[in-house]
Formats: structure tokens, sequence, C-alpha cells
């Protein structure tokens, strides 16, 4: 499916930002230049650079110009982790194993029906592998309208949360950290007893103003944990 024209200027300029090619304070090409690069009307540029600044990622000034956006002073003390890659951090070999994956309509929850909005969920569910043997269980849902690409979305060879990383930049998010007993299925996927303690982690997270996944991860209780640092610019390892 070629990708609207809009969607493909605020895919360049985002993939830019975030690779630091264009650092915080540099300045966008004016409205015409861009015209003309892309080949394209007003409306459509600034179709594309609504969604930018709505994402947090420009900020547009009256007769100034478009400009890069400084980070904020407040970060998030509780980063969104790459599984994958954190296990391979330490040396260890990581896989994920698929145990469904559907779209399909929300249900009567709400918070799917916020998700989805006025379209549909991709719900990917699966099993994070450490070594051969389960570390977690994940059930996520990924709204399509936010992300169409997930629908196609090559997820064999890369689990769902490190595609998303890949692919969607967040510029907000949301973790709730609970502790509970592993109900029958869950505790099968994970290969132990029902009513085993495990670390439940359910995120949220947005880009600008529209929500983009919810992910439901229950871990093994003595096989992962969080830990945050305090402080201007500190994250979660």
């Amino acid at each position: 499916m070629k990708m609207p024209l809009h969607e493909r200027i605020r895919s360049d300029f985002e993939g830019r930002i975030l690779g630091g090619e264009l650092a915080p304070g540099d300045r966008l090409p004016i409205e015409q230049e861009l015209m003309q690069e892309y080949g394209c009307s007003r409306m459509t540029v600034n179709k594309a650079l609504s969604v930018l600044a709505a994402a947090g990622l420009i900020v547009r000034r009256k007769r100034a110009g478009t400009f890069v956006a400084r980070p904020r002073v407040h970060s998030m003390v509780l980063d969104v982790p790459d599984i994958a890659a954190q296990v391979r951090e330490r040396g260890q070999d990581y896989a994920y194993r698929p145990i469904r994956r559907v779209l399909r309509c929300a249900g009567e929850d709400q918070e799917e029906a916020l998700l989805a909005g006025r379209g549909a969920l991709m719900q990917i569910d699966g099993v994070h592998m450490v070594d051969g043997a389960p570390l977690g269980v994940e059930f996520r849902l990924v709204s399509a309208t936010a992300v169409p690409e997930i629908v196609k979305a090559d997820l064999d060879s890369v689990p769902p949360g490190s595609w998303l990383l890949q692919h969607v930049p967040w510029t907000e998010a949301e973790t709730r950290i609970s502790a509970l007993a592993a109900l029958a299925d869950e505790a099968r996927w994970l290969g132990v007893p029902a009513g085993s303690p495990c670390l439940c982690i359910e995120r949220r997270t947005w880009r600008g103003a529209e929500r983009v996944t919810y992910v439901r991860q229950l871990f093994l209780g003595d096989a992962y944990d969080m830990v945050a640092r305090f402080g201007p610019g500190a994250s979660a390892r």
C-alpha cells in the first residue's frame, strides 16, 4: 500500500529528528521549499508538520519558522525497554514464540475502545524466551489506525515490542507495575504451576494525542526485575 505523501514527509523528518540528523533547535526548511522538494501543495506540507508538532517533535513559531523541539526538563524515570536487546546484552540467547496474532474490533473494555478509536486492533500475544526457557508472556494490542503497517509487519524475526520501538516513535508512556499470581493459561505458557508469583507490567504509549499500544507483560517472579535511577536525565535499566 502506497504511503500518502503527507505521511512520507512526516516519516522523513521524524526519522531525521530521532536519528540525530536534525538536532534540537535546528530550523526546518520553509513550507515553500518543502512544497518544491516533495512536489505537493501547502495543505499537504501543513498536514505533515501539524502531526510532527502534535507529537512534540517540532515547534512552529509565527514569522520565525519551524524548529526541532528541545527536550523537556523532566523525563520519564521508567523508559520503554527493548526486552530482546536487554537479554542479548547479557550474553544470553533470545527468542520470541508467537501465540496469537489477529486483527479484530475492540471489545467491550473501555481501554480497548479508546485505543481502537474508529478503527481495528491488532492483537499480538507471545512468549519471551531466554536460553530456550520462558521469561515472560506478553499480551499486546496495537491501534491499526495509528500504526497501519503493523498489520503486514514481519514479526517472526523481530518481536512486536522491538518492531514498534524501531518504527513508531512514542512521545508519552504510562507504566503500571504489580505483583500477582499466574492464571491457568498464563502459567501453562510460562511452564509453571498455576498461582506462581509473577511481576506484571502494563504499559500504554502515545504519539502526541494518538494512542499507539497497550501491552500487558507477565514475568516469572524470580527472572526479571526493574531498576530505576532517579535524577535529571536518568532512565530505567
